[in-house]
């Protein structure tokens, strides 16, 4: 009898070995991730993809009961941090918070943010908010975990207790931990979002797809987060897989652009395109025009003031800024391919008018600028005015 009961408590009911605990562990882990990238982000904060209501309660439960995180307070966090990235306001910004503080401490800020009910009324709205959401999820969200934990000792003993302790420090480390504070930290950046937002990795296997974060900024509402050749998303090949077996429906991509030849003056396709794709437009000014100039100058510039000529310096410090200033004062050249970066950034980001008073200012742009002298902005010009959205296929 009592060596029984010693090895219920050294191995469970399953008597597993480590070969076992350790499946268990990754496709446990894994599930939790993909619930998290593909119902929590990509359906319920950004409504880029619906799942079958079956699919979506169990991830809702899944997540319930791994992480004791509550959608409604999930997505509404993630939302404020688009509608506030970078700023004071963001509940988990490194450039503001530090990223050390982002880093270690990613389920403090998530729990602040989870005090706010404010924020979380006015962010979270269209979640779901039914019976057993208010009398179970909501109501009892550490049952959760609580659950889990008897569950892992039930059928694997101790050793299901460790796996339980490193699943509760799963989420909030890698996202929580290092995509909220990496990846607005450090990696490589596709496009030139107002945030400093980067992919970690082009392989968005580990996390989800989550590692592809530069991505998923530039394009929110998306649900596919990989966007060149190069890069895998394995959250939207899951989507892909679902939607196959009619357990999904795709409703937003990120939109593809068609360089049109020829064409004489921005119409009102090429707006369209520049207001759907704006920051890849000013990354191809960035890459076409402000790099080609500086490298045939042969100028040195340091790595940090280099990349803030994609940015006109916003994440510079004061320092930082006047010495990018007093460079580009010494080269008039550069400093008239920031001035113009930065007008066609204000006739992008200019929503306050009627479309044929922004198109009248962008053909005024792309007439000063083919008047300027300069062949690079010449070029970019020209390509310019044939941007147009190719259809997306979902």
């Amino acid at each position: 009898m009592f060596s029984s009961l010693l090895d219920f408590l050294a191995g469970g009911v399953l008597q597993a070995g480590f070969g076992t605990l350790a499946i268990y562990f990754l496709v446990a882990t894994q599930l939790t991730i993909l619930s998290v990238t593909l119902y929590l982000h990509r359906s319920q904060a950004h409504r880029a993809v619906d799942f079958h209501p079956v699919l979506a309660h169990f991830f809702r439960f899944w997540t319930w009961l791994t992480t004791s995180m509550i959608t409604r307070e999930w997505a509404a966090i993630h939302r404020k941090h688009h509608a506030k990235c970078e700023t004071e306001e963001d509940p988990h910004s490194p450039q503001i918070k530090g990223i050390k503080t982002v880093f270690w401490r990613g389920v403090e800020l998530y729990r602040e943010a989870r005090a706010d009910r404010e924020s979380i009324e006015k962010y979270g709205k269209g979640c779901p908010d039914d019976w057993i959401e208010r009398n179970l999820y909501s109501r009892w969200p550490t049952m959760g975990p609580t659950l889990l934990l008897f569950i892992s000792f039930g059928l694997f003993g101790f050793a299901g207790v460790a796996m339980w302790a490193l699943q509760m420090a799963w989420i909030p480390f890698w996202a929580a931990g290092v995509v909220n504070g990496l990846g607005h930290w450090w990696g490589y950046r596709n496009f030139e979002t107002t945030d400093t937002a980067t992919n970690l990795t082009p392989w968005g296997v580990w996390i989800g797809g989550e590692e592809l974060h530069n991505n998923h900024h530039a394009f929110p509402s998306s649900a596919k987060f990989a966007l060149r050749r190069f890069e895998f998303d394995i959250g939207w090949s899951v989507i892909k897989l679902l939607q196959a077996v009619k357990l999904a429906k795709v409703l937003r991509v990120a939109p593809t652009l068609d360089v049109r030849p020829n064409i004489a003056m921005p119409d009102g396709e090429t707006l369209k395109a520049l207001l759907a794709i704006r920051f890849q437009a000013m990354t191809d000014y960035y890459r076409k025009v402000t790099l080609p100039t500086l490298r045939a100058s042969d100028d040195k510039l340091p790595r940090k003031l280099r990349k803030a000529l994609a940015d006109g310096g916003r994440w510079l410090d004061d320092a930082r800024r006047a010495r990018l200033q007093a460079w580009l004062e010494e080269r008039p050249k550069m400093a008239t391919l920031a001035e113009y970066r930065q007008r066609l950034q204000q006739v992008l980001d200019d929503r306050s008018h009627d479309a044929q008073t922004t198109l009248a200012k962008l053909r005024a742009w792309c007439d000063e600028a083919e008047a300027s002298g300069n062949q690079a902005l010449q070029q970019f010009s020209a390509r310019l005015k044939g941007y147009a959205l190719v259809p997306a296929r979902v």
